[in-house]
């Protein structure tokens, strides 16, 4: 079998396996991105998407030579479509062993309340 020689540019992007967690304040999406520096992630919000890049950088010492390799270059992407019940201003985002890690909070008016009940 012949490999070629691919770059990000002619590579189409892979996408990530994800797991989303929601509980009652908001929901917390964790996505693997192995191979990809802080440098190289990129996190946008635009209206309702939100959209996931890493561009995958795994260089090869000076005197090995890869004879196959899936994941030397290209990246991962991944859209989601957002609920108008989440709050896409206040994202928290880290990247920590190769899993990008995004928290998404309610909006206020879709967290759970408690409801004081006069008497009379």
């Amino acid at each position: 079998m012949n490999q070629q020689d691919t770059t990000t540019t002619n590579r189409r992007a892979l996408p990530p396996a994800v797991d989303i967690v929601e509980d009652a304040d908001g929901i917390t999406l964790h996505a693997d991105m192995p191979g990809v520096p802080r440098d190289a992630l990129q996190v946008h919000v635009d209206g309702d998407t939100l959209k996931i890049r890493g561009d995958i950088a795994l260089p090869l010492a000076a005197d090995s030579d890869a004879r196959y390799a899936e994941l030397r270059h290209g990246a991962w992407e991944r859209s989601f479509a957002l609920s108008r019940e989440l709050d896409s201003a206040q994202i928290a985002a880290s990247l920590k062993d190769g899993v990008l890690t995004l928290r998404i909070p309610k909006a206020e008016h879709a967290r759970p309340r408690r409801v004081d009940v006069a008497l009379g």
